[in-house]
């Protein structure tokens, strides 16, 4: 904690507790590197600054200010959770809402409401396995902070690690624990394409040379297709 306090980072989300503001920051973070966060996340609460003003939304404005971050089915995964909170409130157990798994319910729990929860995200499971060590929930934000900054996945820098003098890892280099298909050339990157297209404006199907990847954006929910024209849901 004593490192924490003179390393953390400055991120935008821990100036709030406001459950939706931290539920939209954590959606984002997902398989996303902070830095491409950021800029998105100030202008997404600057335009929706509550959970109602979202629900409100139409869904091609959530998805078109969704652009830049990847995954663009989170964005309908979150415009739906807002939805369900207007109607029917924040539930007991987050993980009710869409796409909201485990660690994004406790991240919520922990840093809007307080709750004594350790979010177990992958920077923390890194430093308690590579430690043999359990934490407390008050060093949730400095263990995302170590993970993020000095216990990296393969090069660990051990001599920046408040935690190294008993660390059991001290001085290990690691392989990567999976390595992710290449974005190039890949099916992620047709979808892109094409929600990027449809995005601009509707576009007929068969002008669209791509018609799987149309159609699997159609099945997530980030377009319709009608009578052949591809546009984005309103």
């Amino acid at each position: 904690m004593a490192w924490f306090e003179e390393n953390r980072r400055d991120l935008p989300w821990r100036a709030t507790t406001d459950p939706y503001a931290i539920l939209v920051s954590e959606v984002m973070l997902q398989q996303t590197q902070v830095a491409r966060v950021i800029p998105v996340f100030t202008a997404w609460v600057e335009r929706w600054p509550t959970v109602e003003a979202l629900a409100r939304a139409p869904r091609a404005a959530v998805i078109k200010a969704w652009q830049g971050l990847g995954y663009n089915r989170r964005a309908v995964n979150l415009h739906r959770a807002a939805e369900h909170v207007v109607r029917y409130g924040w539930p007991d157990d987050l993980t009710a809402l869409p796409g909201v798994g485990r660690y994004t319910a406790d991240a919520v729990a922990r840093f809007a409401h307080g709750a004594a929860v350790l979010p177990i995200d992958v920077n923390v499971r890194r430093i308690q396995e590579r430690t043999g060590s359990h934490f407390s929930h008050r060093a949730a934000s400095a263990l995302m902070d170590l993970g993020s900054t000095v216990c990296l996945a393969r090069v660990p820098r051990c001599e920046a690690c408040p935690l190294s003098p008993a660390c059991p890892s001290r001085g290990r280099r690691f392989d990567p624990a999976r390595k992710q298909s290449p974005f190039e050339g890949s099916f992620r990157q047709r979808r892109s394409r094409a929600l990027r297209v449809v995005a601009d404006s509707p576009r007929r199907v068969d002008l669209l040379d791509d018609d799987e990847a149309v159609h699997a954006l159609e099945r997530d929910g980030l377009v319709v297709v009608e009578e052949g024209i591809a546009r984005l849901p309103s």
